[in-house]
């Protein structure tokens, strides 16, 4: 799972692709190869400094999903449950936001809690936790890549368990906001409004929409993290938190939520499957698959065509 942020793998990807395809003409130069006014010493620090090309990207992400892919099922799903309790401080962290804004004017009192949403999301990935949402993009490309069924099924093993272990840590840590201790009783309010919005009666194909930007955001991402460098928090932060003040749907980070206003008794098992849970499932997997996997697949496919991969 990303991020592996790591200027190494960087090069190292480079020099990969670099050998498979060697430099047909003046686009394919090192940033600063040709410059007069540069040492060689600055040549390679212009070179070190500059974008990776697509593929490059793409390589890192896929090598990502490839390891993911060999992982050994209770790692992953220990991963997984620990990334969905840790998505839990996103709805925490809202609450606790939202209940010390005194006095609360509406429109900025929406803004900063939704500055909590980006906590949850800022400790799975930097924590290198599994969850769904980034694994539908990672672990999409070596399937788009290989095209074998052994591929896809390793696929959907590894959705399926992270799917399970990312919601069984929601529900988890939902249950544990539930507890009767002076702390929670005081977010009580501000949590139970946070999650009376996860079950609003939206209807199916509305909040499917909304679950198609959001898992289409966060797929993207995941694709500008590693060229975030040290900028990852600030990228993981901007993104986040546009999917929180557009109010979108998140499958886990919605989960705990929905998880919260079933285990208090303010909806039915039911409503969390029929009203969230289905439709933001739907949505996040279209969103990341089919309008960030394979868009994104296909803009460097003409350039992976002969290359053998790995």
């Amino acid at each position: 799972m990303l991020p592996r942020v790591v200027y190494g793998e960087l090069q190292y990807c480079q020099r990969r692709i670099a050998v498979a395809s060697p430099p047909t003409g003046q686009d394919r130069q090192p940033a600063g190869h040709t410059s007069p006014h540069l040492t060689n010493k600055e040549r390679d620090q212009a070179d070190a400094h500059s974008t990776p090309r697509a593929l490059v990207v793409h390589e890192i992400i896929r090598q990502e999903g490839e390891t993911a892919l060999r992982r050994d099922t209770l790692a992953l799903l220990w991963s997984a449950l620990a990334a969905g309790l840790s998505m839990g401080f996103s709805f925490l962290t809202q609450a606790v936001l939202e209940t010390r804004m005194s006095p609360p004017a509406s429109g900025a009192f929406s803004l900063v809690g939704a500055a909590g949403y980006c906590v949850g999301f800022v400790i799975v990935v930097l924590g290198r936790q599994q969850l769904f949402t980034e694994s539908t993009l990672t672990v999409i490309l070596p399937v788009l890549t290989h095209r074998d069924a052994r591929t896809l099924l390793a696929a959907l093993r590894l959705w399926i368990i992270v799917l399970c272990g990312n919601l069984a840590g929601t529900w988890i840590f939902a249950g544990i906001l539930l507890l009767p201790t002076p702390f929670t009783a005081r977010l009580a309010p501000a949590l139970s409004a946070l999650a009376q919005s996860s079950l609003q009666p939206a209807g199916f194909a509305s909040t499917t929409l909304r679950a198609v930007l959001a898992g289409w955001l966060i797929a993207l991402m995941v694709w500008l993290l590693p060229n975030a460098r040290s900028a990852a928090v600030l990228i993981i932060a901007v993104v986040t938190y546009v999917v929180a003040i557009c109010e979108l749907s998140h499958v886990i980070a919605g989960s705990t939520e929905a998880a919260y206003l079933v285990l208090g008794g303010g909806a039915g098992f039911a409503d969390y499957l029929g009203r969230f849970l289905a439709p933001t499932l739907l949505g996040n997997t279209i969103g990341g698959v089919a309008l960030v996997g394979l868009l994104n697949h296909a803009s460097i496919a003409p350039e992976m065509s002969g290359r053998g991969q790995t």
